[in-house]
């Protein structure tokens, strides 16, 4: 299949398909004798885990790591589940940082009521200092 066929079966645009080759995510492919990329069922496949493990916010980095173990079917998956535990632990420090801001920004509307001019606004005066 071209390229055009992968991107509309898995959702990924023809640029991050190209892009996840340039990273070597994705397996090179053959070419037609027009030098059009081909690609087999088994790039759907491929294309789908990276976009799974994208939608976790994993790197790229973590992403070829796991396409890495992923062809040794029979080692122990003790890296994998590092990987993800560190992942875990980055994501709830991410949560505390948002929850931080969340109450700045609550703190920060409170600073102002309705019904008044922008030089009046409280927002804006506490934006203001340093």
């Amino acid at each position: 299949m071209k390229i055009g066929e992968l991107a509309k079966l898995t959702g990924c645009s023809v640029q991050t398909i190209r892009y996840y080759e340039k990273q070597n995510l994705l397996e090179s492919t053959a070419r037609s004798e027009g030098n059009f990329r081909l690609y087999d069922t088994s790039a759907v496949g491929q294309l789908m885990f990276i976009k799974h493990c994208r939608s976790l916010d994993l790197a790229l980095s973590e992403v070829r790591q796991l396409i890495e173990l992923n062809q040794s079917p029979g080692m122990h998956c003790d890296d994998v589940n590092n990987m993800i535990d560190n992942h875990i632990e980055q994501v709830e420090q991410r949560m505390k940082e948002l929850e931080g801001l969340r109450k700045q920004l609550i703190s920060l509307r409170q600073s102002c009521s309705n019904n008044r001019t922008v030089g009046e606004c409280g927002i804006m005066k506490n934006l203001s200092v340093k």
